[in-house]
């Protein structure tokens, strides 16, 4: 049987919360419900799901392009409290867009012996459209449930889906 993972990205309190630094909005909340029912049959069925989480320092580069967001150790860079992590399941922090920029999370999926993967969460156009990048670019097969990612914006989030699927080859569930 083919080993399955789910990688869940950066549903933190900064960008899923109202009160965080960079609030996604409503689109990003409505995203949860869909995440937490992925993630009881992941967890029923013995599959991996993982973690990514954004985890900046106080004086990170990104800020130039972004607001301060997702400072290590801070409320906002903590996964919102409906989706907490069980013990043992990798929480992997990343200070960049890729799940795989300086993390060990091809090492994880290698060692669980992984092939099928699926992504959900924020920012579809960024970090989500990113991972996704390097998980192909690694011969993973991929899926994108649509009902499992948001953006802040729109537009990108579109094309970011249409680039997944026909660059990438991801296959986007509608």
């Amino acid at each position: 049987m083919t080993k399955k993972a789910l990688i869940i990205i950066d549903m933190l309190n900064d960008f899923i919360d109202a009160g965080g630094a960079l609030f996604f909005g409503k689109n990003a909340r409505n995203i949860i419900p869909f995440i937490q029912k992925r993630i009881d049959i992941y967890r029923k069925n013995n599959d991996l799901v993982v973690y990514l989480k954004d985890s900046h320092a106080k004086d990170d580069k990104e800020f130039v392009r972004f607001p301060r967001h997702c400072i290590t150790g801070t409320w906002g860079s903590h996964i919102i409290k409906e989706l907490n992590p069980e013990p043992g399941e990798p929480l992997i922090p990343k200070n960049r867009y890729s799940g795989f920029f300086n993390t060990d999370l091809s090492v994880i999926l290698e060692k669980a012996k992984v092939e099928n993967i699926e992504v959900v969460g924020v920012c579809t156009s960024i970090c989500v459209m990113d991972t996704v990048g390097g998980l192909v670019n690694r011969d993973y097969k991929v899926a994108v449930p649509v009902k499992g990612v948001a953006d802040f914006d729109q537009e990108f989030h579109e094309f970011a889906l249409k680039r997944m699927d026909k660059v990438y080859g991801a296959i986007i569930l509608k």
